[in-house]
């Protein structure tokens, strides 16, 4: 299933990461192992955030796919199923 994660980064830890020189690694590593079809990155409520659109084959991936999030950065995270414009066509669809 489609999913976006919507990681807000702790400004300390990631402040830290960056001075380390660590951070583009531990970004690196998640995102190889997430596999995004998309991922962005800005400032949403003064805050570093990720934005990641992957496809969740289980729900037990969960774990897996969080934890770097709140372990390493120390971030809130929030995770919801999506469509693209061709899934809500057929959802809507399917309404009739």
């Amino acid at each position: 299933m489609r999913m976006l994660l919507k990681a807000t980064m702790d400004t300390e830890t990631s402040n830290e990461l960056i001075r380390s020189g660590r951070m583009q690694d531990a970004m690196r590593k998640m995102l190889d192992d997430i596999k995004p079809e998309a991922a962005y990155f800005g400032a949403l409520g003064g805050r570093r955030t990720a934005l990641l659109v992957f496809d969740m084959q289980n729900n037990s991936d969960m774990p897996r796919i969080g934890e770097p999030f709140f372990s390493e950065l120390k971030a809130e995270i929030e995770v919801c199923p999506i469509m693209n414009a061709e899934d809500l066509s057929l959802g809507l669809h399917g309404l009739r």
